[in-house]
């Protein structure tokens, strides 16, 4: 032990250690809120967590010290602002990531992601998904592990978005309707084994995709802010949704809320439906049903999403293309007015094609929503389009990210 004084006050030395130790439980809220930009300041940091100033920078200190935020200690004065200006805070642009996988109909991709939802690397999407899911998986998981060896990153967790319900809590795709898997596909336990093969520690997790699209946007896109949000969508096959209630996905009882691709829409004449039923959202809003709505044979060279898009980016004028545009919109409407009756939600984002769709004819989705619900015009619920690129990435990266929001001291102890 050194025999040097300490150059602090008597009890200075304490009143810090008891500061930071009363901020020890407000480390994950804190850290929340700057990942999810609701932060930017140590003023609003004491603000939201309703501590001392003292005890708000102990806090931002020590999650700095762990590597998962920056705090500016000397950032500029806003033009004509008075007094001191609170320090900035923000994530970590060299912290730790997640791995964060997807797998679709039409391929998967790998991807690292940092806290704030920001892509860090991305591997290229490989657009062949083999029916045996260990594979799959395995390959998904090796194309991170090569991002973390090119980065040199620090992984703490890995998520996986799949297009399928996933039964809790064993983690088992039940409808993999668009995959060639087994029906009850235990995918966590899979995916889990894949990542331990590779020598990843942390934690693993897997989710739908429109469930994890959904809360990334919650918190990183253009749900934020919304109490009762509802994201509705539609990637490359099939119809998705989920409700998040007050910041917390809405998943049911065993994990199978909101399954609206099998809302009936369409029942004189519609599609036949993988459910059993015939007209469901499921396949008269989804880029196959746009494409043969518009008299289009669909073509191997792109994703039906990309061939579905392109169309109507590019042909939006052509008398064919706009029928279909209006006719899936009707469509789509129906089913979320059905929707807003049953959940009164306070902003409805819409994702994938139903994304484009929006953008072809807002007023016309619109005016079918607020003509088909109960409160009209005088109950009108926002309709907006979802913001992040690859938000359901975003979203398995968010459920590996959730144990260090929980717990940032435990979930990094070595």
């Amino acid at each position: 032990m050194s025999g040097e004084a300490d150059p602090r006050p008597a009890g200075e030395g304490t009143t810090s250690r008891a500061r930071l130790d009363r901020g020890r439980g407000a480390l994950g809220p804190a850290l929340e809120l700057v990942h999810t930009g609701r932060a930017p300041t140590r003023a609003v940091l004491t603000a939201e967590l309703g501590v001392t100033r003292a005890t708000a920078g102990a806090v931002a200190a020590e999650l700095e010290a762990l590597g998962l935020i920056r705090v500016d200690a000397r950032p500029g004065a806003a033009a004509g602002s008075q007094g001191r200006p609170s320090h900035r805070l923000s994530v970590a642009e060299d912290g730790p990531v997640v791995l964060a996988a997807q797998v679709h109909a039409d391929g998967f991709r790998a991807a690292l992601v940092g806290l704030g939802g920001r892509i860090v690397a991305t591997a290229p999407g490989c657009e062949t998904v083999d029916a045996d899911p260990a594979k799959v998986l395995a390959s998904v998981v090796e194309a991170g592990t090569d991002l973390l060896r090119t980065t040199g990153r620090r992984c703490v967790g890995a998520g996986l978005a799949v297009p399928s319900a996933v039964a809790e809590p064993d983690g088992l795709a039940l409808n993999p309707l668009h995959l060639a898997w087994p029906v009850g596909a235990p995918v966590r336990r899979i995916f889990a084994e894949c990542v331990r093969a590779v020598g990843l520690t942390g934690p693993a997790f897997a989710g739908n995709d429109v469930n994890l699209a959904a809360l990334a946007e919650h918190r990183h896109g253009a749900g934020r802010g919304a109490r009762d949000l509802l994201c509705v969508a539609t990637g490359h096959r099939g119809v998705g949704g989920a409700l998040v209630l007050d910041g917390r996905l809405h998943t049911g009882s065993s994990g199978l809320a909101l399954e609206v691709g099998h809302l009936t829409v369409n029942p004189e004449g519609g599609r036949p439906c993988h459910c059993g039923s015939r007209g469901c959202l499921d396949v008269e809003t989804d880029p196959l049903a746009f494409l043969t709505a518009a008299g289009r044979e669909p073509g191997p060279e792109v994703s039906l999403l990309q061939q579905a898009k392109d169309l109507i980016r590019d042909d939006h004028a052509a008398p064919d293309v706009r029928v279909a545009v209006e006719t899936l919109v009707d469509r789509l409407g129906l089913g979320l007015a059905g929707l807003v009756n049953i959940l009164n939600p306070d902003r409805i984002i819409l994702g994938g094609l139903h994304r484009t769709l929006l953008d072809a004819a807002p007023d016309r989705l619109r005016a079918v929503v607020a003509d088909r619900s109960l409160w009209g015009q005088s109950g009108g619920v926002p309709i907006l389009a979802c913001t992040l690129d690859h938000n359901s990435l975003v979203g398995a990266a968010e459920l590996a990210w959730q144990p260090v929001l929980d717990d940032p001291l435990g979930a990094l102890a070595d």
